[in-house]
């Protein structure tokens, strides 16, 4: 049986996620690697089993540093020649430094760190945490929310593309308009309220930002109602989005951030959920009510250092970035005014709304065969997200601005012709 390191027989890669995964996710993969899969990556770029490279600008916000970092991959290749994983009964000096670390990172505004492998996970201990100090159950979100799949996670995520048919086994949950600043102060009226949740830019809605006043707002009767407020940067945080957290940046008082994606470099998964001192006292005083066997895995939290190290080294770059895409995406409504009904972003988090999502289907598509990666939304079917890395050089940044070009033109031709 040949293994992963050796030659890569595509079609039979297609049919193992055909036979053992799903059948839908070998489809478009299909389609998107026109019959090739991933073999390889680095920088920007993704090496494909037939030879060719692909630009990418996806990666769901995980590649903020490209792929394989050199700095981050040194740090986990020593770990892993040292002590990859944990004993769980004895304290883990590299998992006591990624939390002196990440606290740090963020001027120990929240002390206590929680580590899991993704977002989902660092989203449940909040919850949790925020009910038990409470003392209450019910949660406010924000329409178009996008917190995670996992059960408790899921009762905050607002597509009914997640919800259909679990409803019945998720928690009381409200979700508000993200333009309207009276709009939390409302449903705390009504009580039994635990904790605000808020994306103050959201991935999945299509890179959708809420206003800081409407943020203050929130945060305001929040307040008033001794009600714990958690920012999710898990998408938008760790300068994805310019800042180091857009929430603490903005002077909100904030009981959590939550972060991930891009915080194990790109090359091994964490997350984190930075907690203040009131609402992680639950866990402080019994740290067995929430538990993993993997979270705070010290191959994980070897990357958290030079991880942060490389984002701060690059964030004059991701301003640069940032100011290239805001002129190359204005430039690309007013050259196809029909196809592009809105553009949206910060930093390097940008939503592009297409008029249909057939033309938003045809456009991801030709991206890949042209050599872009981007990711979809999978709950707004019209819109498209570009996720540029800090590594992107001005070329690399022009290449996907003229692949967009050439590829959103080819597909309107294509769906007039039919």
């Amino acid at each position: 049986m040949s293994g992963p390191r050796n030659a890569v027989d595509a079609g039979d890669v297609l049919d193992r996620v055909r036979r053992h995964q799903s059948p839908r996710v070998a489809l478009t993969s299909t389609f998107a690697g026109q019959g090739a899969v991933e073999v390889g990556a680095g920088g920007c770029r993704v090496r494909l089993s037939d030879g060719r490279e692909m630009l990418d600008f996806g990666s769901y916000a995980v590649t903020l540093l490209g792929h394989r970092h050199p700095d981050v991959v040194a740090a986990v290749r020593e770990q892993l020649d040292v002590m990859p994983t944990a004993s769980r009964t004895l304290a883990n000096p590299v998992t006591a430094h990624a939390a002196a670390t990440v606290s740090a990172y963020l001027d120990h505004a929240l002390p206590r760190v929680y580590f899991g492998l993704n977002g989902a996970d660092v989203v449940e201990v909040a919850l949790k945490l925020a009910r038990l100090t409470t003392g209450r159950r019910r949660v406010v979100a924000v329409d178009g929310a996008f917190h995670g799949k996992s059960l408790g996670a899921l009762a905050l995520t607002h597509s009914a593309h997640f919800r259909d048919g679990l409803e019945d086994y998720l928690a009381d949950t409200a979700h508000v308009a993200g333009d309207d600043p009276d709009a939390v102060g409302r449903e705390l009226a009504r009580g039994d309220v635990a904790a605000l949740v808020v994306e103050p830019v959201q991935g999945e809605n299509g890179a959708v930002p809420i206003a800081p006043e409407v943020l203050r707002a929130w945060c305001a009767s929040a307040q008033e109602h001794d009600v714990v407020v958690i920012a999710d940067e898990i998408q938008c945080g760790l300068r994805r989005c310019g800042e180091r957290s857009v929430a603490l940046s903005a002077g909100l008082p904030v009981d959590a951030v939550l972060l991930g994606k891009p915080l194990g470099g790109g090359v091994v998964p964490l997350s984190a959920g930075l907690f203040s001192e009131r609402l992680y006292r639950p866990l402080a005083d019994n740290p067995f009510l929430h538990s993993a066997t993997f979270g705070g895995h010290p191959l994980s939290c070897a990357a958290l250092p030079a991880a942060l190290n490389a984002i701060e080294a690059l964030a004059p770059r991701g301003q640069a970035i940032e100011a290239q895409m805001s002129r190359g995406l204005a430039d690309l409504r007013q050259a196809h005014p029909a196809a592009i009904t809105a553009v949206r972003g910060r930093g390097l988090l940008w939503g592009i709304d297409l008029a249909t999502p057939a033309l938003a289907g045809e456009v991801l598509l030709g991206l890949a065969g042209a050599g872009l990666l981007v990711s979809p939304c999978l709950s707004r079917a019209s819109t498209l997200r570009l996720l540029p890395p800090l590594v992107a050089g001005d070329g690399e940044v022009a290449d996907a601005l003229k692949m967009l070009d050439t590829t959103i033109a080819a597909a309107e031709h294509t769906l007039e012709g039919a």
